[in-house]
């Protein structure tokens, strides 16, 4: 049973060990772990204001920001006015220092 048990826990362990190393990756410019969290919580209140506004689809643009406050917009608008809304949203944010607006406009938008 416990030979069973080590056996079970080394092959999960093992299995596990590429997506462990992709979560380190993912975010290896940012410099702190404070730096990482303070962004998580722009990007988080960004995304929270966007999902009050009844013009902005928050499920279609998504939000990143880096360690200096650069948001950048991606994804896809309905129409012109609801990325630049999406932009003024990201601006209107604290600690956001510049946008930077990806977001594809439907054709006809």
């Amino acid at each position: 049973m416990t030979a069973k048990l080590i056996t079970s826990t080394m092959l999960i362990g093992v299995l596990l060990l590429p997506v462990g190393g992709y979560a380190a990756d993912a975010d290896t410019d940012r410099s702190s772990p404070k730096t990482f969290v303070k962004d998580s919580v722009i990007t988080a209140k960004i995304k929270a204001e966007m999902a009050k506004d009844k013009h902005v689809s928050a499920m279609n643009i998504k939000v990143d920001t880096d360690g200096k406050g650069v948001v950048t917009l991606t994804g896809k608008a309905k129409s012109r006015e609801e990325a630049d809304k999406a932009v003024s949203i990201a601006r209107s944010v604290k600690g956001v220092t510049s946008v930077e607006n990806h977001i594809q406009v439907a054709a006809g938008g």
